[in-house]
């Protein structure tokens, strides 16, 4: 007896979710997602602050866009995410939805029901995409994961450490400065 196939969704089907159903796609696999906390909201909304005034400081072209913000990372229509944070600095990937091809710089806040997808699941995801620079920012483990896919280099720092941006010459993020 063969086996049962496995269901192949699309973004049609995520779209067609009961509206406040937040849930994003990887290679045809749905995985919901749970509200935010308020400590995920807290280290969200501050380094969105820093990322966009650092931008605007500098009067740059790329733009920086907080969760729930829509990433299409690929031409198919299997693959649709929320990140935290992304930051996008080829303006022709904007569209009304949102963002069709690899962000620049995605910032992931790890949650509970999180940390398979932001550790694993996305991390190969955002690699083969062509995202340039992936944050993991963990509070539970006061850690900060940084991989520059250009230079195939990886950090590690903690919530006490000056944290430096890849895809900018100049932009640290001072994390001791995070009020939770």
């Amino acid at each position: 007896m063969p086996l049962p196939k496995e269901q192949i969704y699309t973004v049609d089907d995520i779209y067609n979710l009961p509206e406040g159903t937040r849930a994003e796609l990887i290679d045809g696999q749905i995985y919901y997602m749970a509200p935010p906390s308020r400590i995920h909201q807290e280290i969200a909304g501050t380094l969105y602050r820093k990322i966009a005034n650092y931008i605007e400081s500098k009067e740059g072209s790329c733009k920086v866009y907080i969760a729930p913000f829509a990433v299409f990372l690929n031409e198919n229509d299997t693959n649709y995410v929320e990140p935290d944070i992304s930051v996008i600095c080829d303006k022709n990937k904007l569209t009304d939805k949102g963002c069709t091809g690899a962000p620049d710089w995605i910032i992931e806040i790890v949650s509970p029901g999180s940390r398979r997808m932001d550790y694993s699941i996305k991390l190969f995801k955002y690699r083969s995409t062509g995202v340039r620079e992936y944050w993991i920012v963990d509070p539970a483990k006061n850690r900060i994961m940084i991989w520059n896919f250009e230079t195939d280099n990886t950090d590690d720092f903690t919530f006490s450490d000056q944290v430096k941006a890849g895809i900018y010459s100049d932009l640290v993020i001072d994390f001791s400065q995070i009020q939770l």
